[in-house]
């Protein structure tokens, strides 16, 4: 029997919101009942138990009001982390902890509660922790929606545990029980290297694209280093109108200027950037975690320390306003498992925040989308640059 929680009370921000989209699913309230039937049949207490990928708190929360203190919560998303201190404080409830995927999190749990990631990769590497890292006897109960789940799931926990068991579905959920964790190898599967020209990339496996070199920042790359004469111009127009209140498009002679790789995943644009710009200062900010862990790896093993700071923050949140010279993005356009634009706009309104008058925003997107019209009433001018059949690239002038 589901306890008696106030699901309906849970809100997402600072994710979007809308009518269509709610902070709880069915999956959630399927593994907070099977987490207390275990807990209660094998005397699990709140320190014993870690939960992986709570989207807005509402696993954690509910074991809390039901009498597990002592949780320890991982969520890869910064919009996740806020929503559930929010959430928490709206409802009076504490005593769980927040952790990054690492021994802190897992070290003698012996219940891991987890919503499954989409990529079977993100999964291997969660796996593989648990395993790793939790009590021998630890039990990970991984569940998703039905229709999102494949055999696949079974046979990556397999690699990580003795015996994998899909339970019956029920209110279109699963539940997947993994018991009987298996040694693991010194090293783990995670990151993982590759090298693309003069570019090499990190990724952990929850990072978009891995270490591949996905095609829309290809698309935007290649305009980049094509028009990258301009580029370092408006740089220089920009951070010098700013200083000096120079009319946008008159050269300071200024070529140091910050660069914002907004929602930068493994660090491409970033680096590549940084690489081709030596004098810019470049920041890159994913919601993240794994994608802001990967730029971080991406970033030293490009030897730009020194030029590229990355930061874990939800669309650039942390930064000041009016601070970039130019933006870079390319905009994902799924919320969790649902297609939906609110995440690019939010992106598009954080670039119009950040970015001072007379400034640039390069933006690449699927060109079904048509994102220009919005571009400009968001941001100001904007031109297409390049299209390809699958990718428009744009480049938005930030209104006065």
């Amino acid at each position: 029997m589901v306890p008696e929680f106030p699901y309906a009370r849970l809100r997402r921000r600072p994710d979007v919101e809308a009518a269509d989209l709610q902070a709880h699913d069915a999956t959630d309230l399927l593994l907070v009942e099977r987490g207390l039937a275990l807990a209660a049949e094998h005397g699990i207490a709140g320190a014993e138990t870690a939960v992986i990928g709570d989207e807005y708190g509402a696993i954690t929360l509910a074991l809390t009001d039901a009498g597990l203190v002592g949780i320890r919560v991982h969520q890869d998303l910064a919009t996740g982390r806020r929503a559930l201190a929010l959430n928490a404080q709206d409802l009076g409830l504490a005593g769980f902890s927040s952790h990054e995927l690492d021994p802190a999190l897992l070290s003698g749990a012996r219940l891991v509660l987890l919503q499954l990631p989409k990529a079977l990769a993100e999964l291997e590497e969660i796996a593989d922790a648990v395993a790793r890292w939790a009590a021998p006897d630890a039990v990970l109960v991984a569940g998703g929606r039905v229709k999102h789940m494949t055999l696949a799931q079974n046979e990556v926990l397999g690699r990580s545990f003795a015996r994998v068991q899909a339970q019956r579905a029920e209110r279109k959920s699963r539940l997947i029980v993994a018991t009987e964790p298996l040694p693991m190898p010194a090293d783990p599967p995670y990151p993982v290297t590759a090298r693309h020209g003069g570019l090499t990339l990190v990724a952990h496996g929850g990072a978009f694209a891995g270490a591949r070199l996905d095609i829309g920042t290809r698309v935007l790359l290649e305009v980049l280093a094509d028009r990258a004469p301009q580029l370092r111009r408006s740089v220089a127009d920009s951070a010098g109108s700013a200083r000096n209140g120079a009319e946008p498009g008159r050269s300071s002679g200024v070529v140091n200027g910050t660069v914002i790789d907004l929602g930068c995943g493994t660090g491409a644009l970033a680096v590549s950037y940084a690489l081709a710009h030596p004098d810019a200062r470049v920041i890159a900010t994913d919601r993240s975690a794994a994608a802001a862990a990967s730029a971080r790896e991406t970033v030293a093993a490009n030897g730009v320390a020194g030029q590229v700071t990355v930061m874990h923050d939800d669309a650039g949140s942390e930064l000041p306003d009016a601070s970039a010279d130019v933006v870079l993005l390319n905009p994902p356009f799924h919320l969790g498992s649902s297609v939906h634009t609110g995440a690019a706009t939010r992106l598009f309104e954080a670039a119009a925040r950040l970015l001072r008058p007379g400034a640039e925003l390069w933006t690449v997107y699927n060109s079904s989308l048509g994102y220009r019209a919005e571009l400009t009433r968001i941001v100001g001018a904007t031109e297409q640059v390049h299209r390809t059949p699958k990718f428009t690239v744009t480049r938005s002038i930030r209104r006065g």
